[in-house]
């Protein structure tokens, strides 16, 4: 008989509740009974999903936000065994990017437990500090990576109000950083290719494009592709960010997503204000440090970057009729 475990973050899910209808699954499925592993405030998953391979699981279930899918994640890469997903923060940022079942736990249960395996891509980045001592930090991510606008609302956001209003919370966070002039100055390789220089207010490098909201940021992102999309942001003046909430909102957003609105918009072209890339691997190198956020999370100030694909590395369990 199989095996699962399940780290949990126990501030975001109703662990009675939880237990119950693992029960019904493990018995719906003939499974045995599920490890439990809660995670702490010193270790938001790596030990726990540790012990859990040690322990046998066929399968992990994370249960959590955005950042414990992104730690489970990271240690399971590579190793075959599948993660499961179920849901249970504000972003849901994978679940959404693979078009699971958000609010439905017997489901998400009954896919980690009968349902298929689909490799996807992990991306890996290595950090630079920000003192100048040339010390690096490695993480995975699943979604996205990010440095400017994005990472300063991050840190901007009110954490109360995240969790009364979820996602709207960041909007009172946007009209506060848009205030501030700060610009990137920047460098930066793809894949090996000649260094460019330039100004921006924002770098993404997306595995996936859907962001909460149903905002298309990335629309040719592909999490099985072999590829990251980056999207640079250098708005000027109210001007660009016009035409970059056009572009997001209007095209990405409603235009884009039927035959007949990619019809009439006809040939995709960029505007001055928004530049897309694509890629396998990534350099970046900052005039001074900047703060980065990871799948949502901050992981501090780093001077430069590195990330790249490391290619359908990650089995993650969706419905057999996906």
């Amino acid at each position: 008989m199989s095996t699962a475990a399940i780290v949990v973050n126990p501030v975001k899910v109703d662990a009675d509740a939880l237990r119950a209808a693992l029960t019904a699954a493990e018995e719906r499925w003939g499974w045995e009974p599920t490890h439990w592993i809660e995670t702490t405030e010193e270790d938001p998953g790596t030990g726990q999903t540790r012990e859990a391979l040690d322990r046998g699981a066929d399968v992990v279930i994370a249960a959590g936000g955005d950042g414990t899918v992104r730690t489970v994640a990271e240690v399971l890469r590579g190793t075959g065994t599948p993660l499961a997903l179920l849901p249970s923060g504000t972003g849901n940022l994978l679940a959404r990017n693979l078009d699971l079942t958000l609010d439905d736990v017997d489901h998400a249960l009954d896919t980690a437990l009968n349902g298929t395996d689909r490799p996807i891509d992990v991306g890996v980045v290595e950090l630079r500090d920000a003192d100048g001592d040339n010390r690096t930090r490695r993480h995975a991510y699943l979604v996205m990576a990010g440095l400017g606008i994005d990472a300063q609302m991050i840190a901007a956001t009110d954490d109360d109000l995240k969790a009364k209003a979820g996602w709207l919370a960041y909007v009172k966070a946007i009209g506060k950083v848009l205030r501030d002039k700060n610009e990137l100055r920047l460098r930066y390789q793809l894949d090996g290719g000649r260094v460019h220089g330039m100004r921006a207010h924002t770098v993404l490098i997306g595995n996936c494009g859907s962001l909460p909201a149903n905002i298309l940021l990335l629309p040719e992102a592909a999490v099985d592709d072999g590829e990251f999309d980056i999207v640079v942001l250098r708005p000027e003046g109210f001007v660009g960010w016009v035409q970059i909430i056009v572009k997001i909102f209007w095209e990405n957003g409603i235009m884009r997503r039927t035959s007949v609105g990619r019809r009439l918009m006809g040939e995709n072209k960029e505007v001055r204000a928004m530049n897309y890339l694509k890629g396998r691997e990534f350099v970046l190198k900052l005039s001074r440090a900047q703060e980065v956020e990871l799948d949502g999370d901050l992981f501090g100030r780093a001077s430069a970057l590195k990330t790249w694909i490391d290619p359908r590395s990650l089995n993650v369990r969706v419905p057999k009729d996906a």
